[in-house]
Parts: C-alpha cells; sequence; structure tokens
C-alpha cells in the first residue's frame, strides 16, 4: 500500500528522496509527495504519479521525507496528499496506517487548529504542533503525539529547527537502511536497495531519532539496540533488467527462484528434508489439524498446500481466508498448527489471523518471503521461500516459491510423523528437483502462448476450471487474469460448472482447463464436453496430447509428476500478461490494488 521514504546524509537529498519514491511505486497509490527541510520547509505534492512531481533540487538540505499514497479517508487529491503540515507550517509528517480515533482527535483539535485535508494524518502534524509549543525535542514531542494514536501507523516526521527525522513504527512496517555517513528510511527495502542492502527493521512500537551522525531507538521509553541485517539481494535484482515489465521480468525469474527455495533442503541420500525448523520433538506426532490462514494469492498457495498436506503426508488440513479466520472451539490448541502464509510477512489481515491463532495457545509457523518481517517476529517458526524481491503488484514467482515450499513441508511433515513412505517422498522430491527445468520448458513457449491471448484477447469472460490440485490453480490464474487486464475472469472446481456457472457459457467465454497430473483430467474432460457442446472455446493445459483431443487450442507442460499444476500455472500466467498488454494496460500498477496490504 502506501510507501515511505526518507533520506539523511548529502546534498543530493531531492533526488534520492525522489528516487525512492520511483522506487515504491510498484505498491500502488493515486498521490506523491516531498518535503525537503533546510531553512525552512520545501514540499511539493501531486495527485498524480511520483513523474508528475518535480526533482527536487534545493542547495546544502540533507534532510528529507517521501510518501506515495492509497487513499483511505479522502479522494486523491494534491490537498490529500502526504506530507501533511501544522498550522505553522514548519512541521511534516507522512504517514502509512489508519488513525482508528481521528475524528476524536480532530475534533478536540479543531478550535485551536485549522485542517487543510479529508485525512486522518492531518491529526498528527498538529499533534506535534501542540506538543512543540511546550519547548520540547522533536523525539519528545512525537512519543505524546504517537501515545494518543489508536490504530497502526507508520510515520517519520521532520520539523523546522530541529535535527534530522523522528519515524515510529506501530502495526505497520518501516526500516532503516546504512550506508557511510547515510540513513535512508523505507516502507520496505526497495526503496534504497541501489544505495544499500544494510537494513534494519523496527519493531512495533520503536521510535528513533535519525541525525547525520547516526540513529537512537526508543521502545517504552527505553534506548533500545536492534539488529542491523544484510539482505541477499541487490539493485540488479530490484530492476527490469530489460524487460518491459517486472511482471514478466519476475515470470522468468521462476526458474531461479524455484531453485533458490529448494537447494540445500533436501537430502539426496536419505530423501528427507531439513527447513531448519524448531518444532519440539513430540510435536508433530501429536498434531491433529493445520490451519492455513492467507489471504489472494498466498491463500491459493495454502490450499495447493492442503491437496499435498492431505494427499501425502496425511495430516488434516483446512484453508481459511485470513481476514475471516476464527479459531474455534471443540479443537486442542496443542494438537493444531496454524500456518500463516504471506509473501511480504507484513499482511494486515494474516497478522490478525496469527495472533488470534496465538492468543488461543496454538503453535504457529509462517512461510514468508521477507527476512525480518513482522511474521518472522510473531510467529513461533518461520520457513523462508527464497523467491528474491518480487515488485509486480500481481505475484507470480512467490506463488509458485510459496508452493515449493509447501511441498518441502509436506515431506518434512509425512515423514516425522511416519505418514508418508519413501516412495512418496522420492516422487515428491524428484518432481520437485524437475521443477525448474519444466518450468522453463513453458517459457520457452511464450510466442505460441502470446499468439494465443492475442486471439482470445477481447472475449466477453474468461473461465478457468480443475480438479484436486487444478483448482487453486485455476482460482490463481483467473485472479492473475482479472487484476491486470480488468476482464472478468472466475475459477471453478471443474464439477461445479453444471451447478450454475454453465448459464454463464458462451460463444464469447473460452474455457480454461487444467488438465495436468494430480488433477483429476478424465473426470475434467467430461466438464470440457459440456461446454463445447454450448459453443464456448476451450484452451486446456496438459502434458498428455490424448488430454486435449477435444479443445480449441493448448499449453502443452512437460510430464513432471505432483509439481506439474504449478507449471501450468506459468503457462497461464504468460496468458494473463500477453492478454493485458494486448489490451495496453498498466500491468505492474493496476488499478485500485497494492503490493502489500498493511491494513485490516
Amino acid at each position: 500500500m502506501c510507501g515511505i521514504t526518507g533520506y539523511i546524509g548529502t546534498d543530493a537529498t531531492g533526488k534520492i528522496v525522489h528516487q525512492g519514491l520511483q522506487n515504491l511505486e510498484y505498491r500502488g497509490y493515486d498521490s506523491a509527495g516531498i518535503a525537503l527541510n533546510g531553512d525552512g520547509l520545501t514540499i511539493h505534492k501531486t495527485e498524480g504519479e511520483v513523474g508528475d512531481l518535480p526533482v527536487p533540487s534545493r542547495n546544502g538540505v540533507i534532510c528529507g521525507i517521501g510518501h506515495t499514497r492509497w487513499s483511505t479517508h479522502g479522494e486523491p487529491t494534491e490537498e490529500n496528499a502526504h506530507p501533511h503540515t501544522d498550522c505553522t507550517g514548519e512541521v511534516a509528517v507522512v504517514h502509512n496506517g489508519i488513525v482508528e480515533n481521528y475524528d476524536d482527535l480532530k475534533a478536540e483539535l479543531r478550535d485551536d487548529h485549522v485542517f487543510r485535508s479529508d485525512t486522518d494524518t492531518e491529526v498528527i502534524p498538529h499533534l506535534i504542533e501542540t506538543h512543540l509549543a511546550d519547548d520540547v525535542s522533536l523525539l519528545t514531542a512525537v512519543k505524546r503525539a504517537t501515545s494518543r494514536l489508536e490504530g497502526s501507523y507508520a510515520i517519520a516526521v521532520t520539523a523546522v529547527g530541529h535535527d534530522g527525522i523522528v519515524v515510529a513504527r506501530e502495526d505497520s512496517p518501516l526500516l532503516l537502511g546504512h550506508a557511510d555517513g547515510e540513513t535512508f528510511i523505507g516502507s520496505d527495502a526497495t526503496a534504497f536497495i541501489e544505495h544499500t542492502n544494510r537494513v534494519t527493521y523496527l519493531e512495533n512500537g520503536d521510535i528513533a531519532h535519525i541525525t547525520k551522525d547516526g540513529v537512537d531507538i526508543f521502545n517504552d521509553g527505553n534506548h533500545v539496540e536492534r539488529t542491523t541485517e544484510t539482505l541477499d539481494w541487490d539493485a540488479d535484482a530490484a530492476g527490469k533488467s530489460g524487460y518491459d515489465h517486472y511482471m514478466l521480468k519476475e515470470i522468468h525469474e521462476q526458474p531461479r527462484a524455484l531453485r533458490q527455495a529448494i537447494s540445500g533442503r533436501i537430502d539426496e541420500l536419505s530423501t528427507g528434508v531439513d527447513l531448519d525448523v524448531d518444532l519440539p520433538a513430540e510435536y508433530p506426532q501429536s498434531v491433529e489439524e493445520i490451519q492455513i490462514v492467507a489471504c489472494g494469492t498466498s491463500y491459493h498457495a495454502g490450499l495447493f498446500a492442503k491437496e499435498l498436506l492431505e494427499a501425502k503426508a496425511d495430516v488434516r488440513v483446512t484453508v481459511h481466508v485470513a481476514s475471516e479466520y476464527d479459531f474455534q472451539g471443540g479443537r486442542d490448541p496443542w494438537r493444531t498448527l496454524v500456518v500463516a502464509i504471506t509473501q511480504s510477512g507484513e499482511t494486515a489481515d494474516t497478522l490478525s489471523a496469527l495472533r488470534e491463532a496465538s492468543r488461543a495457545g496454538t503453535r504457529t509457523l509462517a512461510l514468508t518471503n521477507t527476512l525480518g518481517s513482522t511474521v518472522t517476529r510473531e510467529a513461533d517458526d518461520t520457513v523462508f521461500i527464497r523467491a528474491g524481491p518480487e515488485i509486480g503488484v500481481a505475484a507470480t514467482k512467490t506463488f509458485v516459491s510459496q508452493v515449493a515450499t509447501a511441498a518441502l513441508l509436506a515431506v518434512h511433515l509425512g515423514q516425522v510423523r511416519n505418514k508418508m513412505s519413501t516412495e512418496v517422498a522420492s516422487e515428491l522430491l524428484e518432481s520437485l528437483r524437475d521443477l525448474p527445468g519444466a518450468v522453463q520448458q513453458v517459457l520457452d513457449q511464450e510466442a505460441h502462448i502470446k499468439e494465443i491471448a492475442q486471439e482470445y484477447a477481447d472475449s466477453d469472460a474468461f473461465f478457468y476450471v480443475g480438479r484436486r490440485a487444478g483448482y487453486p490453480v485455476a482460482l490463481e490464474s483467473a485472479l492473475k487474469l482479472k487484476e491486470i487486464s480488468y476482464d472478468h475472469a472466475e475459477g471453478f472446481a471443474a464439477g461445479e460448472l453444471k451447478h450454475g456457472p454453465l448459464a454463464l457459457v458462451t460463444s464469447d467465454t473460452p474455457v480454461i482447463a487444467l488438465l495436468t497430473s494430480e488433477t483429476a483430467r478424465k473426470k475434467t474432460l467430461n466438464n470440457v464436453k459440456e461446454v463445447k457442446s454450448r459453443g464456448a472455446p476451450v484452451i486446456g493445459v496438459a502434458s498428455d496430447p490424448d488430454a486435449t483431443a477435444h479443445v480449441d487450442a493448448t499449453f502443452d507442460v512437460p510430464d513432471c509428476g505432483p509439481m506439474e499444476p504449478v507449471v501450468a500455472n506459468v503457462a497461464l500466467q504468460l496468458f494473463a500478461y500477453h492478454v493485458a498488454n494486448e489490451k495496453g494496460r498498466p500491468i505492474d500498477k493496476p488499478r485500485n490494488l497494492a503490493k502489500s496490504v498493511t491494513v485490516e
């Protein structure tokens, strides 16, 4: 969602902050702004894109903050864009999150302060202004102001006559980057990765004062030390590398992402798996149910994980949309493992579900892509999916990496619970090892997939059908298409077509059928015949030529065993991309969407 960036260092501040905003565009936004502090504040804001903002070039300014806003309170106008200021125009604030009690605070402040926007954020600079009138430091004023806030926030504040920047975090991500004589601020490391990969993740309740001399961090009034970590990716990994869009680049990065996901985790001699999780020795044996909580694409990865865990590891699994999760009575917390799947590690709904599970007394495990994220600190154990940076709003390589990591988890739990035979483990691990090469074979067919996408790009709607492991792939593939093309697309369990959705099928609604291994393709072929008899064109995704005898177009995938539906998903990612590209959509910045949804 919204993005914060900031910098203290050299007199290139304006250029660096502006570049940071460009780096954060992928998170989704509808307005942007910059504040520079040096002998007074200079503020530039726009209701449009970062490219519409001038690059500030004031000499001698070494302190600046910037923001990309995703509207929650108030329309995307210049007045509502951040930074927001106080009555004096000497305090500037950028803010991610939601101030839940802003109505009460605004009513309290209204008699003595003038509000110029419709945002919840604007109460913050006015609160700080009130406390600065007591002749306290900016750090103290921010501490007092944040103590009044209810809800989630990450803020950065700079004020005339006060040294540096003060930042604070509560349930919204914020981190610092470190280089010689320079400190960077970002909602994520992408904001400054071309400058440094040395980062400090702030924790809930942290307030930090950043000056040219360094960083002091406080929590609950006490000075604290936070670990500085080195990220294993750089500016090249976060760039487009010659591709037209981040999404296309990340689709093509999937063979490497998959190799990273499984590297060093499979014992070739024993067919064992080492995920470096610290589960008590007796715990896996006691588990009767795994509950997976996730949102969006991660939810679909959870559905795929359910197929693997139930079929291969013989454990009951339920998958929950995180925003709807509630730990129901009648379950023994000690015998329930809750697995939270979140790419960013900061997804608000997933974190809320994780906390609900923790309050109930269950053990929790996170599958995430982001070192140092909130979920890694709150879950009992973490397994990283190792996908590398993903900039495109529409998740691609993180989905396949989540599924691959879930497959490793299935083998691990199946073996420690004595529920998975050596033969089953060998088959699943062999499929995992084949996965990077199989995905590359699909990527090599891009020209053919593009041709089919162009042929069907003007269709009225798209329906995706699959069974078993093909069902979550159908849901995920439909989501990809609707996210970036704005076309109506739906995924169904193939057998459900005749229970209602068949009424929507016409000659202008192509049906994409998952006919790969692990998808009960013979039954799905019966559903293909049903839609064909109603005049709908069918695109089949299969490794067996016999499975595509009744379809109008085919995406061929290699035969690679249980993970074959994941390979089919890659073909359908390319299909979605080229349909959207044919329509001229802004693929990396789909309307109304954000990369990391950090509010509930």
